[in-house]
């Protein structure tokens, strides 16, 4: 019986291991599993609040932007008004700024202080709840506010101190028409709102350094706190001073951009981590059970943040691969594309075309118009290309005022042609952008995709290539690309290169042709015209250099040179007016009349006898600054002509509009007087319509004795051409003017006129 009983206990200790051996395995997993659960949900819940935390500290930080933004607009809306110009700028009335500026900022928008400076930056007006101030108070917070007005004036661009709210649009050095900080007033975290009065019509805002300028503070006090608390649902928010706070809540510290403290603010966050606790811990007690809506949790979570990553990866993606002004596709997206049509064609895919499409002017209505003009401007030129295009098309913008397209349009190079002249002629319409009537050209250059093209890169500097054919030829067509481009291009660029040297070296000069009455006897005037001889090629014709010059953007230097050379040299011909042509792209800069005054200044040359040479390409588009600077000009005492003209639009709204002294009758109809009768009508034409209008009439290229003679009957006023004297240096002009009797006209043979 002993021996049984040693044998059940025995079997029954076997057991008990046996079940050990089983239940501690289980029970460590369980526990293990517990704690992990346990440390998951506590390390969930302190994440959760702190990005509770996080998240609240950044809806805050764009609360104060906000109402920082608010109170600029809300002082933009007084100070920009036709009315404050009136009362504060042109004339300072004092009832009106109380009533209109200080009562009605402090009644209904609930500023704490409000003032108005002048042009010297010295207050004019005051207000501090419905009274002025005090000369001590002002002259204590002086500092604070004269770092706002010195940013304004554009003379300190810092603002130490302050942070911004705002972005003005204007670059580094200039004025600025307005700004919002946040900054230390007086030792209390205050919002500074300043505007300058205006904008004045001709004064560009950062040109606009004397502007009276309306400030407004509104400090961030218990009330600001209270109402973007209320919007937030934020507990307890208010300013603290430095120190320990309330161990439940947090500190948020508004720190300017050079460290100094500008206020400190606490609230009692909400805590997301403590609900998820308190929802978890029942299932704590089951081990098994929690552990499996853990997992299930876990997996959820994991599932949603792989979703959420996904989505936020297609969305980044797109961003990287888009335009974010017009929504195009950018130039990454538009390589990736053309690398696969590549691909595709090699692949025994149809013929297709990459299209290079360049805006012409786009630059000058960005310069003269503002680039809120030309950001809508880029806006419409997108939906008229996307317009135009057909569903399997692929239009891209580059960046700039550069587009790009590839088109299935198949083998046939009429084909091309054929859609480059529909996108030409959809971007060429008018278009009508904040009441400014705009009108833009657009050259394209073409590539065509077969299955021995190159790579992405060289598709693309083929396009390039035509498309600096296309502009060189005359602007508003397009071209396809041949392998004699290549040669065409690395000319062009030696040729630009070595006029580049020529107008750093003095290398240019300026030659000189008469200008004659009608009796063809005496000399009215002269026209500067610029020769180049390039020391190993010889002369080069103006008609290929100055497109370069043009394309390159020399045109300006080169334009500059000759007006200052033939002011120069025309001081020796006292009786003479001297003509100067100018180019579109020289006339369109905001600078130019500016330019024109000072090179007459400096070399003391008479304005009345200078007169200046514009074609009808110049009036074209942004006639409201076109005819601003004519003004101008004549305000100055330059006599101005209309080139060539009758080879392009020959608008009479031209002649009715701009205040032209001139007209020029074209070589092209001259040369034909005695053998079309169209031709003659329209000399005739031009001649009666310009003594209608009071104009001077002059015809150009006069090559034979029968021309001569009928013009003078015709009616014009003066003529020139090879008949009177052909283009000479400066000196050979002094020489027949001191001996006018020495020359005589002569007949030109046609085929050396031509």
């Amino acid at each position: 019986m002993a021996r049984s009983h040693t044998t059940a206990e025995r079997q029954s200790t076997n057991w008990d291991r046996a079940r050990l051996s089983v239940v501690v395995p289980i029970g460590v997993i369980v526990a293990v599993a517990i704690v992990c659960i346990v440390v998951a949900v506590l390390s969930s819940a302190q994440r959760a609040d702190e990005m509770a935390v996080d998240h609240e500290r950044q809806l805050l930080s764009r609360a104060i932007g906000s109402y920082g933004e608010r109170v600029l607009r809300e002082v933009e809306s007084v100070a920009t008004s036709d009315a404050a110009i009136q009362n504060l700028r042109l004339g300072f009335d004092p009832n009106w700024a109380r009533q209109r500026v200080g009562l009605w900022l402090e009644t209904f928008f609930n500023h704490d202080y409000i003032f108005v400076f002048d042009g010297q930056d010295k207050p004019i007006y005051s207000l501090n709840g419905r009274r002025g101030f005090e000369p001590e108070w002002f002259e204590a917070a002086h500092n604070d506010l004269a770092a706002v007005l010195e940013f304004m004036r554009g003379r300190d661009p810092t603002l130490d101190g302050a942070i911004r709210l705002n972005e003005t649009g204007v670059s580094a050095g200039g004025a600025h028409p307005q700004a919002a900080v946040i900054r230390l007033l007086l030792g209390r975290p205050a919002i500074i709102a300043a505007v300058a009065v205006g904008p004045i019509a001709d004064i560009p805002p950062s040109f606009d350094t004397l502007a009276p300028i309306v400030m407004s503070v509104k400090f961030i006090d218990s009330d600001v706190l209270s109402n973007i608390a209320s919007q937030l649902r934020m507990t307890n928010l208010r300013k603290v001073d430095p120190g320990p706070v309330a161990k439940d809540d947090f500190v948020y510290e508004l720190v300017g951009p050079n460290g100094t403290q500008i206020a400190r603010f606490a609230w009692t966050p909400k805590q997301p981590g403590a609900e998820i606790v308190n929802s978890v811990v029942p299932f704590i007690a089951v081990a098994l059970a929690g552990f499996a809506l853990l997992a299930a949790f876990v997996l959820r979570y994991m599932r949603r943040t792989a979703a959420a990553i996904a989505t936020g990866e297609t969305r980044l993606r797109h961003l990287a691969m888009h335009d974010p002004l017009c929504g195009l596709p950018n130039r990454i997206f538009f390589g990736e594309r053309l690398e696969a049509v590549i691909e595709e064609v090699r692949g025994g895919g149809g013929t297709a075309a990459a299209l290079y499409i360049d805006l012409d002017h786009f630059k000058e209505v960005n310069d003269t118009l503002g680039h809120h003009i030309g950001d809508e401007l880029i806006r419409n030129v997108t939906l008229r290309l996307s317009h135009t295009l057909r569903g399997g098309d692929l239009v891209a913008r580059l960046g700039g005022d550069e587009f790009a397209v590839i088109s299935h349009v198949g083998p046939d190079h009429s084909k091309m042609m054929a859609l480059a002249q529909r996108i030409i002629s959809a971007i060429c319409a008018p278009y009508s952008i904040s009441g400014q009537n705009i009108v833009i050209g657009a050259s394209v250059g073409i590539a065509v995709i077969d299955r021995n093209c190159g790579t992405a890169t060289d598709i693309m500097r083929y396009a390039d290539m035509a498309l600096y054919r296309a502009k060189n030829e005359g602007r508003n067509r397009a071209c396809i690309y041949d392998e004699a481009m290549d040669a065409d291009l690395s000319n062009r660029k030696l040729l630009e290169s070595d006029l580049r040297d020529a107008l750093d070296n003095d290398a240019l000069r300026v030659v000189y042709q008469p200008i004659v009455d009608k009796s063809g006897e005496k000399v009215l005037g002269v026209e500067a015209l610029c020769r180049w001889t390039h020391p190993t090629r010889g002369e080069i014709p103006p008609s290929e250099f100055i497109p370069v010059a043009e394309h390159s953007g020399l045109i300006i230097q080169l334009g500059n040179w000759v007006l200052r050379r033939a002011c120069l040299e025309g001081l020796a011909w006292p009786d003479l007016t001297v003509a100067v042509n100018v180019s579109p792209l020289q006339f369109r800069r905001s600078d130019f009349v500016d330019v024109v005054e000072r090179i007459l200044a400096e070399t003391q040359f008479d304005p009345t006898r200078l007169e200046l040479e514009l074609t009808e390409s110049v009036l074209l588009g942004n006639g409201d600054s076109t005819e601003a600077a004519m003004v101008r000009l004549k305000a100055l005492g330059v006599r101005l002509a209309l080139d060539d003209f009758g080879t392009g639009y020959s608008s009479l709204l031209y002649l009715r509009r701009y205040p032209f002294d001139k007209l020029k009758i074209d070589r092209s109809f001259v040369r034909f007087i005695e053998k079309a009768a169209d031709a003659a009508a329209i000399v005739h034409a031009v001649v009666s319509l310009g003594r209608g209008l009071g104009m001077k009439v002059t015809a150009e290229g006069v090559e034979t004795g029968d021309q001569h003679l009928f013009l003078r009957a015709a009616g014009v006023h003066s003529m020139q051409g090879y008949r009177f004297g052909r283009p000479c240096s400066a000196a050979e002009i002094t020489a027949r003017l001191e001996a006018p009797a020495a020359f005589k006209p002569v007949d030109v043979p046609e085929a050396l006129a031509s």
